[in-house]
């Protein structure tokens, strides 16, 4: 089972594809997706509206080329965590519909997990913080020798996620 793993946000898209097993799980792709770097200073709201737009098509844009490069059988995503800032929750929201249009488009089925069912998947405890995450992260999956940041972490964590569900549904 090939898995693409997604962690949404409006800043930071964590995308990554995992194959094999939830025993064996293979790193066969993932990033950091940043759609686009503004600058704050000097914005209206119109330039917000505009660049949002960017952003969601970008989001979009770039969903489509991971599935059509590596033809996962599914993608996992992240559900919405709601935090203070409600705009931004729903700009998350906006993004995370756009991933889910390009996967139905493609025909992939689409599974939603909690952040606690994926912490408590890859770590055992649903309560763990970021760095107890990548470093399960790190010990089930060889990855490759670069910097990464936690978005790109938890796309895989996401993708282990459903391979462990996975083998418990078959």
């Amino acid at each position: 089972m090939k898995v693409l793993g997604i962690d949404p946000g409006y800043d930071r898209l964590g995308i990554a594809v995992i194959s094999g097993d939830a025993s064996r799980p293979t790193h066969e792709h993932s990033e950091c997706f940043t759609p686009i770097v503004t600058p704050k200073s000097g914005r209206t709201k119109a330039d917000d509206t505009k660049d949002f737009l960017e952003r969601l098509h970008l989001c979009g844009e770039r969903v489509a080329a991971v599935i059509a490069e590596h033809a996962p059988d599914a993608l996992a995503i992240e559900t919405l965590f709601f935090a203070a800032n409600k705009t931004t929750a729903l700009h998350v929201a906006e993004i995370r519909g756009a991933i889910l249009y390009e996967a139905t488009r493609a025909n992939i089925p689409v599974v939603e997990y909690a952040p606690s069912s994926v912490k408590l998947a890859v770590t055992g405890h649903g309560a763990s913080d970021k760095r107890g995450v990548e470093d399960m992260v790190k010990r089930l999956v060889t990855l490759p020798q670069r910097e990464m940041i936690d978005d790109e972490y938890d796309a895989i964590a996401v993708a282990i996620t459903h391979l462990s569900h996975a083998r418990v549904t078959r």
